[in-house]
């Protein structure tokens, strides 16, 4: 990832990598000459769904950390870090996150997750929310309608083919193959068990559902059931993209992020982005 520092972390006996890059424009957050938006600025951290890594969040990455410190982290068993010896609960990824963000120094934390990812920021968000004024659920699992495997593989086949571009695609199923299916069925089962409808309804932190208007797999009515049992939850869509809207819909996502959150530079005028 152009720019960022990487490092290999360890926590609880888990290993994983972290990609960190510091906000490149203009003030620093946290620097006294920022006035009015960074002083105390939360640094963004991006968390990937299952089978895959930081790589299909890195235009993501790259267009946060130009206004705010931004980490994005490789969980235990996906991109370059070893599988663990042991199958992973989404809480056990959740307290990863934190501890390996204690660990660099990170205090306050606004967590974006992706797909399976946003069941991890969701408990994570959950366990510490002294910590995390803001999250962000991007693309959502599992639909309550479609919560068998079956349903869902064929929602994915369908936004491999008719929604994502061959870029994103090729992100995300070189990721699949360096993942392994021994791991990733491992960890897909615990993916369909989380409730995440559940979950949400103790979340009193603000938080954003976001999905692309023609996401298969995040669909726009379960993303409102989110949206609406959640005590701060807020739903936005970013038209024409897919499931890995982050990828497709770069721009639009990071001005999302930045003006739910209030990060630096979310003054800037907003983009084509529906509101619920």
């Amino acid at each position: 990832m152009k720019g960022a520092v990487s490092t290999d972390v360890e926590a609880g006996g888990l290993r994983g990598r972290m990609y960190v890059s510091r906000a490149v424009s203009g003030a620093r957050p946290g620097s006294p000459d920022q006035p009015g938006s960074a002083a105390e600025a939360p640094t963004v951290v991006l968390i990937h769904g299952i089978g895959v890594s930081h790589r299909y969040l890195a235009r993501l990455h790259q267009v946060l950390a130009a206004t705010v410190d931004t980490i994005s982290i490789d969980l235990p068993g996906f991109g370059s870090s070893p599988r663990p010896d042991r199958q992973l609960s989404v809480a056990d990824q959740g307290a990863f996150i934190h501890e390996v963000l204690d660990g660099a120094g990170v205090g306050a934390r606004v967590l974006v997750g992706h797909s399976m990812g946003a069941q991890f920021v969701l408990e994570a968000a959950l366990q510490r929310p002294e910590q995390v004024p803001h999250v962000v659920l991007m693309g959502p699992v599992v639909d309550v309608r479609n919560r068998t495997v079956l349903r869902q593989m064929v929602a994915l086949t369908r936004d491999a083919l008719l929604f994502e571009t061959p870029g994103s695609n090729a992100v995300v199923f070189s990721d699949y193959l360096r993942c392994g299916p021994g791991w990733y069925f491992k960890q897909l089962q615990v993916m369909m068990d989380y409730r995440t409808e559940e979950r949400i309804r103790e979340l009193g932190t603000p938080v954003m559902i976001l999905r692309g208007a023609r996401d298969p797999i995040a669909t726009g009515e379960w993303c409102r059931i989110l949206a609406r049992r959640a005590p701060a939850g807020t739903l936005a869509e970013v038209p024409g993209c897919g499931h890995v809207v982050q990828h497709t819909g770069t721009d639009q996502v990071a001005e999302a992020v930045s003006g739910f959150a209030g990060l630096p530079g979310s003054e800037a005028p907003e983009q084509a982005l529906r509101r619920h």
